[in-house]
């Protein structure tokens, strides 16, 4: 395959464009919740989007086998996939959009978290006070004591605790596994999941409904090659923010079509999520601080169980060719 040369704003450009499929790929989940389970709905999205996979993968010579090195986490990826999949889809159907956003943006601040245990990363001082600061927004949003905790917000946060471990086992395989194992599984195991609760959760599809279902697997494909696109061409560190752009969609998406306002709690919480993770991210892409950085090599954390901008067999994750240098650590990283 034959990449483009390096252009951050080009790069940036092309991110925000996935970002914003990404938006709609929920908007269309949210819209379908009404009539679907999520297990259907999963099912349809994760057959439609294997139509285009299978048929880039066809095309790749690079992938010479889909035989995992390490087969034991690669299950492990994509049974945390499908449990973060099923639980934002769910969550997208029962919470306003803005509101599952600012929940699942926890995410970044608890790959940070997480590293430490699973990856022996080095997490100081700096960036431990963004995830409890981040921790701190969360509770601002759910406002425990004052408004019930629902299934759809419980649903949120597993979505982002499982993403996050997905993430992390991306991080400890992802150098050594190729691409293409690391995409058809997650789908073959959530197409084979989802297909045993077709017999009890099974509705005829109107015509139109497959419609949204076949766009929301495509338009899943189409995001995440706009990842791809996006940290080979400039620095992750400018990649990884910009999925906060997001919730604008969610905020523009849930007003129009779901008739959504998010209250002013929702708004200082996500405010308060959104700046600390894009302090982790501008912390671990300084120079000075360590070489060991789990957000910024880690795919931008998403639920779905499809691609993901991983490098090469050997590469070191999403900011390839932008290598970083083995630095000291910095003591109050």
């Amino acid at each position: 395959m034959i990449h483009p040369a390096p252009s951050p704003l080009r790069g940036l450009g092309i991110a925000l464009v996935g970002f914003a499929l990404y938006a709609t790929h929920d908007a269309m989940i949210k819209a379908l919740g009404e009539s679907y389970s999520v297990f259907q709905i999963i099912f349809f999205a994760m057959l439609f989007a294997f139509v285009p996979m299978a048929t880039i993968m066809l095309f790749d010579r690079a992938e010479a086998n889909l035989l995992p090195r390490h087969p034991r986490l690669v299950l492990a990826r994509a049974g945390l996939s499908i449990i973060a999949m099923a639980s934002a889809f769910y969550a997208f159907t029962a919470l306003p959009l803005a509101e599952v956003y600012a929940l699942l943006f926890s995410a970044p601040l608890l790959i940070t978290a997480f590293s430490v245990p699973f990856l022996g990363e080095v997490v100081r001082g700096q960036r431990w006070a963004a995830v409890i600061f981040g921790l701190c927004g969360v509770l601002i949003v759910l406002r425990p004591g004052l408004t019930e905790i629902t299934l759809g917000h419980l649903a949120a946060l597993t979505a982002a605790c499982a993403s996050a471990l997905a993430s992390i086992v991306v991080r400890k395989i992802g150098g050594q596994e190729r691409s293409a194992v690391l995409i058809l599984y997650p789908l073959l195991v959530a197409m084979g999941a989802m297909a045993f609760t077709l017999p009890v959760v099974y509705k005829p599809v109107a015509l139109a409904d497959l419609a949204v279902m076949a766009a929301v697997g495509f338009l899943s494909v189409a995001a995440q090659y706009c990842m791809i696109f996006g940290y080979r061409s400039a620095p992750a560190a400018v990649i990884a923010p910009a999925q906060y752009s997001q919730i604008l969609w969610a905020t523009l998406f849930g007003a129009v079509f779901f008739a959504e306002q998010p209250d002013i709690f929702v708004a200082i919480g996500s405010a308060v999520i959104i700046a600390s993770g894009v302090f982790v991210v501008w912390r671990e892409s300084r120079l000075n601080v360590s070489a060991r950085n789990p957000v910024l090599k880690t795919t931008a954390p998403r639920f779905d169980a499809g691609p993901q901008p991983l490098a090469p067999a050997g590469g070191d994750g999403p900011d390839m060719g932008h290598p970083r240098r083995p630095q000291e650590a910095d003591p109050s990283a």
